[in-house]
């Protein structure tokens, strides 16, 4: 007890500076447990510009100033943090029930299919920034942000009925040799490869890429001034050697709802990232990926892109919706819609099956009366 007393004597004279010192050395999560420890680092804790090195040594996109004034105006540094360093988790994900796919939307007439533009003047494509950031490693590889939809404010008939997309490089970008280029290379961690042949047996640098890139996509709507991070922690699955043997797509996102929006009730945030493997000679062949697409859609149960006009809706709704600093439960939240969606994709498969042999023997049939009635 004496030795208690004592410490805790000792930490009310030391230098409040000093304290100060200590704390912006520590990460967010540690930080914020540190608050709890006694009252003169939850003091302390409370200053701005501790949060402010917490998410710009998090998140490189928020050391421009234009960001740091958005952060400003939606609440500041410690909110941002507490609201993009959870992940959403989303575990009203419906149970699959093929009856209530059975039913056809009935048409729609041209005002109900464009929607009302009074309507979404509360969810404007300019009302939302994207905040993004890929790192391999604890290598920063690039930052961007994107202030409202690119391609969605001058033709808003256009964006609401068409699949939403937003692409972080634009196509410009992607097209030239240089310009924008990000890029990684042995001299960043990747294992060097010889050949392409030997890749797909072994697929260490499929591997290495999967488990060392992280991508962070955040979204603020400035009207509400809320933010959300849509993107898990790690990668959530992808595809090597498509479309073609040197292109490696990697799959991130999260599940958010949809409850009074889309019959579905959840539709899964899609965020792509694709590599393609450069070679170069220098002394044998090095290993070096191009960093060729950065893209958010959103997909519904059944596998189709969600419209710009409920992605809006949508959107907005993921910012307030659950979240968690826990992977798993995360991930536990995607594992079950991809699970519902397998048993959907199954049972339209099964049901296409039944069709497919109900017509091949309606002609087998007629054909043998047209036969009968021929002889």
């Amino acid at each position: 007890m004496a030795t208690s007393v004592a410490s805790a004597e000792s930490m009310g004279s030391l230098n409040s500076d000093l304290f100060y010192d200590i704390l912006r050395r520590l990460d967010g999560a540690t930080l914020a447990s540190a608050a709890c420890a006694c009252e003169a680092f939850c003091s302390i804790s409370k200053e701005e510009k501790l949060w402010e090195n917490v998410c710009s040594s998090m998140w490189p996109s928020t050391n421009r100033d234009d960001v740091k004034s958005l952060i400003s105006s939606i609440g500041g540094f410690k909110k941002f943090y507490a609201d993009c360093f959870p992940l959403i988790v989303n575990k009203e994900v419906p149970e699959f029930l093929w009856n209530e796919y059975l039913e056809y939307p009935e048409e729609l007439t041209e005002a109900e299919y464009y929607g009302d533009m009074d309507e979404f003047e509360i969810v404007a494509p300019s009302d939302f920034v994207s905040i993004v950031d890929i790192r391999y490693k604890d290598k920063t590889i690039c930052s961007k942000v994107l202030w409202g939809i690119p391609n969605a404010n001058g033709f808003p008939r256009w964006f609401y009925s068409c699949p939403f997309r937003i692409d972080l490089f634009t196509y410009s970008t992607r097209d030239d040799e240089h310009a924008g280029e990000v890029t990684l290379s042995v001299s960043d961690g990747l294992p060097p490869i010889t050949c392409m042949e030997k890749e797909r047996k072994d697929g260490k640098l499929w591997q290495e890429l999967r488990d060392g890139i992280r991508l962070s996509w955040i979204v603020v709507n400035t009207k509400i001034k809320q933010a959300a991070n849509l993107s898990s922690w790690s990668s959530l699955g992808g595809q090597r050697h498509w479309p073609t043997d040197k292109d490696f797509v990697l799959r991130f996102g999260s599940v958010l709802p949809a409850k009074d929006i889309l019959s579905c009730q959840a539709v899964e945030c899609i965020l792509l990232l694709k590599f393609r493997v450069i070679y170069t000679e220098e002394g044998g062949v090095a290993t070096t990926l191009k960093l060729t697409e950065v893209s958010m859609q959103l997909g519904d149960m059944e596998g189709a892109h969600v419209d710009g006009r409920n992605s809006l809706l949508v959107l907005k709704e993921a910012l307030s919706c659950n979240r968690s600093k826990n992977y798993n439960e995360a991930l536990e939240s995607c594992q079950l819609y991809s699970k519902v969606q397998s048993e959907l994709r199954e049972e339209k498969m099964r049901n296409e099956s039944r069709l497919d042999r109900l017509y091949i023997l309606g002609g087998i049939m007629t054909c043998i009366t047209v036969c009968f009635y021929l002889w």
